[in-house]
């Protein structure tokens, strides 16, 4: 097992990395490791930003936050909720997902780019995200971004270094843009909805001037039925408006043994939305966990033709456009039959929790084309020159290039 490694100050971080890339010794770099999503990587230590932690600057007035990478992501909601704030894309918890403990970090959530169903109203982590500071393969502090939502100096940097899973560098401090905690919470619900009605409904909702801010289908909701999440937050009364009309709205294009109902109460609704944002559905089951980023009208059709070929279940979020997919097949073969079907539509599938013992040779990330893969390893080449940091984490195949 890697022995840990644990700064509790950049400078010392920096360091660290310096003499590992004097020596070309690769170091694998975690945060809380509640997320371990991933190919394995073949190194003798461990470096945690864990001891980089504190919120460093918070202006509410300015709607701005800046905190260290190992920052806890409840420190930061706790905050954020004393002054009605939130960060806009919701970040998930996937530990009852992935079977894991620990607590995670900001720093984390940046690297893995983890973004919650409001992304399709409120954007990204990225499109939160307005600075970063991190420490080079070489061990050299770069800082990159402002601390104010108008400054977009390096604006490029800033969002590479998302999403990245620490292979371009070490996350040590990250700014965002904030937005205000929503009031109220209306959830119009429509049950009964084969996959295709219900992506064909969430998409008109999209579509419609009622500010959507979460879309989302489970093939299998609470009750064993298909059910259909249409949310709008905000103030009390717009939500209530705008949830009657989504309903109203919806009803003339519903078969008739579709259910259709709103809910209004908070506490169910923080419930309903956390089970989308988490995978709940999936999290105490057996199976495989892939999730499938594909064109919201090409989704249904995708899942059609694995369900023609292994056991699934599907859960749809962001209108769509990301399907949660629980496969009961060995991971080598639910990797073709998946990776198949979205490449015909241009959609890549990330092997998100296995099914077979081990990361075993299953690629965790879809495989590149070649031109974007060279422009990858390139990124790669000039942020960590000696191929240090995770080495082989997102593409085993880059690695050996």
């Amino acid at each position: 097992m890697a022995s840990l490694l644990k700064p509790d100050s950049e400078s010392a971080a920096s360091e660290i990395v310096r003499e590992h890339f004097r020596k070309c010794k690769p170091l694998r770099i975690a945060g809380g490791g509640t997320r371990p999503v991933g190919n394995s990587v073949d190194a003798a230590q461990t470096l945690s930003t864990g001891g980089l932690s504190g919120i460093t600057l918070y202006e509410p007035g300015a709607l701005t936050l800046v905190a260290e990478a190992g920052t806890l992501l409840e420190t930061i909601g706790d905050a954020l909720a004393a002054e009605g704030q939130h960060l806009p894309f919701e970040p998930a918890d996937y530990r009852a997902l992935l079977g894991t403990r620990g607590n995670s970090t900001i720093g984390g959530v940046v690297a893995a780019g983890v973004s919650g169903p409001r992304r399709i109203q409120a954007g990204s982590t990225r499109d939160s995200l307005i600075g970063v500071r991190f420490v080079s393969g070489e061990g050299e502090i770069i800082k990159n971004g402002g601390r104010v939502m108008k400054n977009v100096t390096g604006y490029d940097l800033v969002k590479l270094m998302c999403g990245s899973h620490g292979t371009l560098g070490i996350l040590t401090e990250v700014s965002f843009k904030l937005l205000p905690r929503p009031q109220a919470t209306g959830t119009v619900m429509v049950t009964g909805l084969d996959d295709r009605a219900a992506v064909t409904a969430l998409l008109k909702a999209l579509g419609s001037p009622f500010d959507v801010t979460g879309a989302a289908h489970l093939q299998k909701g609470e009750d064993g039925k298909p059910l259909t999440l249409i949310r709008c937050e905000g103030l009390p009364e717009s939500v209530g408006y705008r949830s009657g009309r989504l309903k109203d709205m919806l009803a003339p294009l519903l078969p008739a043994s579709a259910e259709l109902a709103i809910e209004s109460d908070p506490a169910r609704n923080a419930g309903i939305w956390k089970q989308v944002r988490d995978v709940e559905p999936f999290a105490a089951r057996k199976g495989g966990v892939w999730r499938l980023s594909v064109k919201p009208s090409d989704g249904p059709d995708v899942v059609s033709e694995i369900a023609g070929k292994l056991g699934c279940e599907a859960l749809y979020d962001w209108g769509g456009g990301l399907v949660w997919l629980l496969a009961d097949a060995a991971d080598g073969e639910a990797a073709a039959v998946i990776r198949g079907a979205v490449d015909a539509c241009g959609g890549h599938a990330t092997l998100f929790r296995h099914n077979t013992p081990g990361n075993g040779s299953v690629e965790t990330f879809h495989p590149e084309q070649p031109r974007i893969a060279a422009i990858s390893q390139n990124l790669r080449r000039q942020f960590d020159p000696a191929g240090i940091l995770n080495p082989g984490l997102m593409s085993r195949v880059s690695e050996q290039a």
